[in-house]
Formats: C-alpha cells, sequence, structure tokens
C-alpha cells in the first residue's frame, strides 16, 4: 500500500437549517455552505426559510473546473 501523502483537516460546524461553516485548508475565514433554489426545493426548504449560500455540489463543480 502507498504512503498517505496528505490528510485534509477540515472543521465543520452546523449554523443554522442546511447552513454550514467549513474551516478548509488555505482559507483564513470560514466558507459558508448551504442550499439554493433548486437545491433548496430539493431538500424541502422554501424560499426565504434560509439565507442561500453555495451547496457543496456547487464546489465540488468548481474544484473540477466547471
Amino acid at each position: 500500500m502507498a504512503e498517505v501523502k496528505y490528510v485534509s483537516k477540515v472543521k465543520l460546524e452546523p449554523v443554522k437549517g442546511k447552513v454550514r461553516r467549513a474551516y478548509v485548508p488555505g482559507e483564513e475565514e470560514p466558507v459558508l455552505f448551504g442550499v439554493h433554489s433548486e437545491v433548496a426545493e430539493h431538500y424541502g426548504v422554501e424560499p426565504g426559510d434560509e439565507e442561500a449560500h453555495s451547496s457543496t455540489l456547487d464546489y465540488v463543480v468548481a474544484a473540477a473546473g466547471g
């Protein structure tokens, strides 16, 4: 088995509802994740019930280069 080269150290904190605060390496400030538009609808979150934030899916797509 290959030697482990990197272990990501991420800390997540629930904020409210679907909103989470993530402390990720390379960023001085935490990143907020949540739901918006069709993602919120999928999870049954009514418009205006929660502050909209990018979803984790948005970040995965961005990380993969769009």
